[in-house]
């Protein structure tokens, strides 16, 4: 135990909590920036068995604020949750790491944190964010909401049961509309300090602390503003008030989503299904560049780009609307 020494001397955790993280199970729910840096300090703090979730592959862009990738796996665009569970293993051998390269929707979000004791989100979309507070609370699981624009961060605990408010009590009716990292650019200081924050109070949740937070902090790092907010359940939320969910369990056809700050869109077919890139290469042939990779085989036609992972699901390039990359999709793979 000499590894979690300076950790156990702490006295909000000692022998005993240490014991409860490496008997814990933790679902990090995307690789960006906020899940790189928390994947990293829960499996350096000894959480027993972390399941990292991540759709992308890594780019350049990545390594301004994402700590767990090289530019080795930039050239090589290794999918994030490898090379992710890679470097993580180097850092500790220990633990269970699984990795797990696909996009997190309501067709298999069950599966995925069913078995955990907390998730981690660390996603930039809302909509999932609403996916993963409606599952937790159908299926009475804690979870730690972290945003990070520009200067601004945001983050809340989001605890099962009583009178504790859920993520959707945040807002009205409406799901906000707002900039991108890819717009607005975003600090790799702030997104940092905002997973430090969410994997204390992680290990908080995990080790029974009574000092787990019951605000929204939110700050801005370049205006030096801290805040934590009171946030009230809303006895009439359509979540945790009448447990009625708008994305959990509504699954139907094919999905897509344009990917943020990207000329692309991703492509998830109605059923998952085992690719044979043998196949799909040598069918691809006479369309244009082909590449075998280890995760992935990829189609350059020219004007559009396929990046088809071993479940089916691609990343189609050269276009942001879905309409057009469903339609790519569906000529060169199949839908």
């Amino acid at each position: 135990m000499e590894r979690y020494s300076r950790q156990e001397a702490f006295f909000g955790i000692g022998a005993e909590g240490q014991q409860k993280l490496l008997a814990s199970r933790v679902c990090v729910i995307g690789l960006g920036a906020l899940g790189s840096a928390s994947a990293n300090l829960l499996a350096r703090a000894g959480i027993g068995f972390l399941r990292i979730i991540d759709r992308d592959y890594v780019e350049l862009s990545n390594l301004q604020r994402q700590m767990l990738y090289r530019e080795q796996d930039a050239r090589e665009q290794t999918p994030k949750a490898a090379a992710a569970a890679e470097l993580l293993g180097q850092i500790n051998s220990e633990i269970t790491i699984e990795p797990v390269i696909a996009d997190v929707n309501s067709g298999n979000i069950t599966g995925l944190i069913e078995d955990v004791d907390l998730v981690i989100d660390a996603t930039d979309n809302v909509e999932i964010r609403l996916l993963i507070n409606e599952a937790c609370h159908a299926l009475g699981k804690p979870w730690i909401y972290g945003g990070a624009l520009a200067s601004y961060g945001m983050t809340m605990n989001v605890l099962p049961g009583g009178d504790a408010p859920c993520y959707h009590c945040m807002f009205d009716e409406q799901v906000p509309d707002g900039e991108t990292c890819a717009t607005a650019g975003v600090l790799g200081t702030l997104t940092s300090i905002v997973a430090s924050i969410q994997c204390t109070e992680a290990i908080k949740i995990l080790t029974g602390s009574p000092d787990v937070r019951r605000t929204l902090l939110a700050f801005d790092l370049w205006n030096n503003e801290f805040d934590a907010l009171e946030v009230t359940k809303n006895p009439d939320c359509p979540v945790c008030g009448r447990g009625e969910y708008q994305y959990y369990g509504k699954v139907s056809g094919s999905q897509s989503a344009s990917l943020c700050g990207r000329d692309a869109v991703q492509i998830v077919p109605a059923q998952a299904a085992a690719v044979d890139f043998d196949e799909i290469a040598a069918r691809w042939e006479s369309c244009g560049k082909v590449t075998r990779k280890r995760f992935t085989v990829d189609l350059d036609t020219g004007a559009y780009g396929i990046k088809l992972f071993a479940d089916g699901r691609a990343i189609v390039s050269g276009t942001s609307e879905e309409a057009k990359a469903k339609a790519v999709y569906a000529e060169y793979v199949g839908l």
